[in-house]
């Protein structure tokens, strides 16, 4: 509230006053960052519902919190990638905390712009410093992006529009382009249009194809191949396009797209050949080289595999299904992960599984299918299930038409539609699941149950088995047993690792009898 009866002009706001707004900064709890970042969130929602700040003193208000929930936000970030999806009251309060900061932070920059578009007392003041702003409005802007995908979730229609409407401003003064200080330090610099670019690619990444931590490094490699990224108004060179007149999640570009007034096209532009660049030094060096900041040290194996997503995605030709996807309606029965599987096998056989009603696992659900393909499934997943869900996850499967056999599937895409309802799709590695059991050859250790994937060997001699995670050795053999036969199994390659099983490929022989 704004006093200014007796000619005072103050404003009724703790933050008002510079030593006082220091001192709020001060007694943020140091030791708690959750604490901290929600309490910094309240001052921020504060000062962004309070009129009557002059300018340039609501600027240095949101930049004062803004440098001070940069330590706490990285330690909640750090902890809610690393804590176990299980723990689902502890991830709910880092993930509101989290993006609740990006928000009010966000809408703090741009009110500063709405209000110098006014012409509002001290706009004068902070005229030279409205790009860096607008650059700070756009990765706050960012970073709701990445928290709503984290959790793949639907993306707000207001983050496209201002999105929009920040870029529109940056090109008509003419300032998009432009190298600035957009925070302090070595790194703090680039540009409004690197900023906006930043959001395109990364919704243009497919995130919500990658499991939490990998979305992180994605979300990184964005960040820093993001000055190569290429924008124009002609659709030369570019993979994808956005409308700022009607903004909405960026498309990838359709055969013969025409430009217009509104229309911005880009892509990753020389970014594409950088990033093969950064994937063979990797393969070459063994690890990550120093200079690329991906938020952490991670097994290269993991950034590998990102970096095969992300080069993808950003390719000039667009991922292709690799079978044709058909509407149906129908249900399906999943249970989660590899140990919930495998109580529902029958070790009893080699060909068939039972799932009878007696021995139904606990978290057996059951979902819609929307679609199907010879790789798998859409499906709906009803609203009161399934926290356990992230993409990466083992599940077993079942129809409604073969109620004897088992498939096996990993959930590769979550969304969420209009309606809040999450979407997964899930590529089937086979209809029916195969009981075996493994153990390390000559360790004279016990049996594992196991998974095998067909019953005969692929066009390239090999067979794919699912297992607990820690058996497979790319340097050591395995005995495997099915319907009391021996064999044994020579790896030729781990296809996926998962967060409790791995999926590897091998060359069997029958062991002599």
């Amino acid at each position: 509230m704004a006093l200014n009866w007796l000619g005072g002009g103050k404003v009724d706001h703790p933050m008002a006053d510079a030593k006082r707004a220091r001192q709020v900064i001060d007694e943020l709890p140091a030791s708690d960052a959750v604490k901290a970042l929600a309490e910094i969130t309240e001052w921020l929602e504060s000062v962004n519902q309070t009129d009557g700040f002059r300018l340039d003193r609501r600027f240095e208000n949101l930049d004062l919190l803004d440098g001070a929930a940069k330590n706490p936000q990285r330690r909640l970030a750090q902890d809610y990638l690393a804590m176990p999806r299980q723990q689902k009251f502890q991830e709910n309060r880092l993930w509101t905390v989290s993006h609740g900061f990006w928000k009010a932070l966000g809408d703090g920059y741009l009110r500063c712009i709405q209000d110098h578009e006014a012409n509002a007392g001290g706009a004068s003041a902070i005229r030279k410093t409205l790009p860096m702003i607008a650059a700070r409005a756009l990765r706050a802007l960012t970073l709701q992006l990445k928290w709503t995908y984290l959790r793949y979730g639907l993306v707000e229609p207001r983050i496209w529009a201002d999105l929009a409407r920040l870029y529109q401003l940056a090109e008509r003064k003419g300032w998009a382009a432009g190298e600035i200080a957009i925070y302090p330090g070595v790194h703090g610099s680039g540009t409004v249009q690197q900023e906006f670019l930043k959001a395109l690619m990364l919704s243009a990444s497919s995130p919500e194809g990658l499991p939490p931590l990998r979305q992180e490094i994605a979300e990184r490699t964005v960040a820093h191949f993001s000055g190569a990224f290429s924008l124009s108004a002609r659709p030369e060179g570019c993979t994808h396009c956005f409308d700022l007149a009607a903004p909405r999640a960026p498309m990838r570009m359709l055969t013969g797209a025409g430009p217009s007034a509104t229309m911005r096209f880009f892509g990753a532009g020389k970014a594409f050949n950088d990033l093969g660049q950064l994937q063979a030094r990797i393969t070459e060096q063994g690890q990550v080289p120093p200079g690329v900041n991906l938020g952490g040290n991670y097994d290269k194996e993991v950034v590998a595999a990102v970096l095969r997503h992300v080069a993808m995605q950003w390719s000039d030709k667009p991922p292709a299904r690799s079978s044709e996807r058909r509407d149906t309606a129908g249900r399906i029965t999943v249970v989660p992960g590899l140990t919930e599987i495998m109580g529902v096998l029958d070790p009893a056989t080699s060909d068939a599984l039972d799932f009878s009603q007696e021995q139904a696992a606990p978290s057996a659900e059951s979902w819609i299918v929307v679609n199907v393909s010879d790789g798998g499934y859409g499906a709906i997943i009803p609203p009161q299930k399934s926290d356990w869900i992230k993409v990466g996850t083992l599940v077993g499967v079942q129809n409604e038409v073969s109620t004897t056999h088992w498939g096996i599937g990993l959930i590769r895409r979550i969304t969420r539609d209009e309606r809040q309802q999450r979407r997964v799709g899930i590529q089937l590695l086979t209809r029916t699941a195969i009981p075996i059991k493994v153990a390390k050859s000559g360790a004279g250790g016990e049996q594992q149950s196991a998974i095998l994937l067909s019953t005969s060997p692929d066009k390239n001699g090999e067979i794919g088995v699912v297992m607990r995670d820690g058996i497979y050795s790319a340097g050591g053999s395995l005995d495997m047993t099915v319907k009391a036969k021996a064999y044994l199994l020579m790896p030729t390659g781990m296809v996926e690792d998962g967060e409790d099983f791995d999926w590897a490929k091998f060359k069997v022989m029958q062991r002599s009898a």
